[in-house]
């Protein structure tokens, strides 16, 4: 068993006022605080989505800001934060949304990392040619620098999740990334029930992995489904922070939407922390915008897999079946 260590704890989160809709981005501050000794600090942002992309990218603009002036040094946002969740139906006209990458996105993020001097880890509706779309999240140095992306794998098909007529699966691959803040693992939403693409993200050497997530609740089944649909959520990433002995965060946005009309979908919040020990150390509430910003502590991640050695005891000799869809 592994010895008793003081999980880390987060920093005072700070609540965004209702006064979100600001006609120009906010002002300058600081470059983020950098952290001394074996820890890092992550600024998930979890925020509510409307149908203007520039409001959101005003949004999103403060709220990294904000991540910034308490001290994080890799900010997170949550998947396809310039739009409404426009998947709940299928309509060509949303392909409109669509961005090269890099693009004008990643470029007015560039100057904002370089400003603050944080690492910026963005999801965007990736145009790669005419036909050709997929769900991208973009990965930009604290110097400004976009070091390149990761495109969504696993891509669902479900009522009001209609993903599979807008987005090719990704062809990159899962990796990790090296930057000045640490080794950083990048998945998104739907990826996260799948242990493969954590432990193959965690195998590289990712201290923490991130899944930008878009995730909520139908209204006529909340009431029945809501709270075991939202724990198996959690749980399903908890296993991957334990199993990898690596830090692991749900970035998730808020807010009831239904750009097709009916019911739409009610998002459930909830962004997280899971610590190596499968514990969730910090989490938002499930219905108000805020800037998580949570202390990452590799000592504690370092006990754990000395501890608990899951990595030294897998059998990579006896896995050869894994590839296949079904084995009979």
């Amino acid at each position: 068993m592994p010895k008793k260590a003081k999980t880390p704890k987060p920093l005072k989160s700070s609540k965004t006022s209702k006064k979100d809709n600001a006609k120009s981005p906010a002002k300058k501050v600081k470059k983020g605080k950098k952290v001394s000794g074996s820890s890092l600090r992550v600024g998930l942002i979890q925020m509510r989505c409307v149908a203007s992309p520039s409001e959101n990218l005003i949004t999103a603009d403060r709220l990294i800001r904000e991540a910034a002036e308490k001290g994080a040094t890799v900010v997170c946002l949550p998947e396809l934060f310039l739009s409404e969740y426009f998947c709940q139906s299928e309509d060509h006209e949303y392909f409109k949304l669509a961005e090269p990458i890099p693009g004008p996105s990643t470029k007015f993020l560039g100057q904002l990392s370089k400003e603050l001097g944080v690492v910026l880890i963005a999801s965007l509706f990736e145009r790669r040619a005419p036909g050709l779309y997929h769900n991208t999240t973009a990965i930009i140095e604290a110097d400004g620098k976009y070091l390149g992306k990761y495109r969504k794998m696993h891509i669902p098909d479900d009522p009001l999740f209609y993903e599979k007529f807008y987005f090719t699966p990704g062809d990159l691959g899962f990796r990790n990334w090296k930057t000045s803040t640490g080794d950083l693992g990048v998945l998104i939403c739907w990826d996260q029930w799948y242990p493969e693409a954590a432990r193959l993200t965690a195998l590289q050497g990712s201290e923490v992995l991130f899944y930008p997530t878009a995730i909520g609740w139908h209204p006529s089944e909340k009431k029945q489904y809501g709270e075991n649909q939202k724990a198996a959520w959690q749980l399903a990433q908890r296993a991957h922070a334990l199993a990898n002995g690596c830090y692991v965060c749900g970035v998730n946005r808020i807010g009831h939407e239904n750009p097709a009309g009916g019911d739409g979908l009610e998002f459930w919040g909830g962004t997280f922390v899971a610590a190596p020990n499968g514990q969730i150390i910090a989490e938002a509430p499930a219905d108000k915008e805020m800037v998580l910003v949570v202390e990452i502590d590799r000592g504690f991640m370092d006990t754990q897999r000395t501890h608990w050695p899951f990595l030294r005891d897998r059998r990579i000799d006896a896995y050869g079946g894994i590839e296949r869809r079904f084995i009979d």
